[in-house]
């Protein structure tokens, strides 16, 4: 697989003069948050039993029969009193992970949430279906699945494949790698439970905010690519472009109304350590795939592979690395050459 520059987006990489904003305090107008979308579902047929809640009460009568909200998706926002762009800018997370991967960073310091506050956005940030404050069922089918610290370490390719070590001072990273290593259990705690029917009720979940609060920018991250492809396919008058950020997986171009694409600007970034990978050739493939067909369409769909534009060390989360506000400079950027 080909890993091309989109020429536009590196003067700021190589070198060059670019427009910088200034890291101003701004106005908030609104901090809230709201769920959406889910279903009632019923259980039955469960025995009662007598519980207690709290050590040294007196039990209760415990039925878990009922009417329960199933397959909700929790949002955040924070609206600004003078936006600089029309458009709110929407952040999904990825698989096994919630909001919280645009918040502050493991280290600390402020994410991508912050960063595009101060570039003048509001900022919606999710937790989808499953996943942190929207909650988990036990309606839904399947048992969950759950990532290990080695996992993680090597999946996200801070480290190579068999890298990690339960001894911190031991695990092996790649060469300048940008992540933080010495705060990867601090991130290790973000790690939730995921399960792999729930795709029907995220689409749902993420059409219904969609509907809510767009036209809109949406920034996705691994998993969320899928769940971004299939809200801009199926709402790309309301979707004015969409970044994602090392997308997992893509739909079938030649399953899907590939021309539905062609009003949605979209830009794809990747890190290093992809080529010659077990996995990550096999996850990034399908992005490809889907970007010839969106070129070839006449539809606009930039690639940037960072250690080819001269920024290097970049992991999966890339949005927590050390230079994840460089990296951020660039999807400005882009936007700014979109009019967004």
């Amino acid at each position: 697989m080909r890993f091309r520059i989109f020429a536009g987006l590196t003067l700021s990489l190589m070198g060059l003069a670019a427009p910088q904003f200034a890291r101003a305090e701004y106005a908030v107008k609104e901090v809230g948050s709201f769920y959406i979308g889910g279903q009632e579902q019923a259980v039955s047929g469960q025995p009662i039993s007598e519980i207690a809640t709290t050590p040294g009460m007196r039990p209760f009568r415990y039925d878990p029969n009922g009417e329960f909200e199933v397959g909700q998706m929790y949002v955040q926002y924070v609206r600004q009193a003078r936006p600089r762009s029309p458009l709110p800018l929407l952040m999904w997370h990825g698989g096994g992970l919630t909001g919280v991967t645009w918040e502050t960073k493991p280290d600390g310091k402020p994410g991508w949430q912050q960063y595009f506050l101060n570039a003048g956005y509001d900022v919606y940030v999710s937790d989808s279906v499953e996943r942190g404050r929207a909650s988990w069922s036990r309606l839904y089918d399947g048992p969950p699945i759950f990532r290990t610290k080695k996992e993680g370490w090597e999946l996200f390719r801070i480290g190579p494949p068999d890298s990690y070590s339960a001894d911190a001072a031991k695990r092996a990273s790649y060469p300048g790698v940008q992540f933080p290593k010495e705060d990867f259990d601090q991130f290790t705690k973000e790690f939730t439970p995921r399960w792999l029917t729930n795709d029907a009720r995220s689409i749902a979940a993420y059409q219904q905010l969609v509907d809510k609060v767009c036209p809109c920018i949406v920034v996705v991250h691994s998993q969320g690519g899928f769940f971004g492809y299939n809200a801009a396919l199926n709402n790309p008058e309301k979707i004015k472009a969409l970044v994602l950020v090392e997308p997992s997986g893509a739909p079938d171009p030649a399953k899907i109304e590939v021309a539905k694409l062609k009003s949605v600007p979209m830009l794809a970034i990747w890190g290093d350590n992809i080529k010659g990978h077990p996995l990550w050739q096999n996850f990034a493939a399908p992005s490809a795939r889907l970007r010839e067909a969106v070129q070839v369409s006449g539809g606009t769909f930039d690639w940037v592979s960072l250690p080819d534009a001269g920024m290097t060390g970049n992991t999966h989360m890339m949005m927590m690395d050390k230079n994840s506000d460089q990296i951020a400079d660039l999807v400005r950027d882009w936007l700014t050459k979109h009019g967004l």
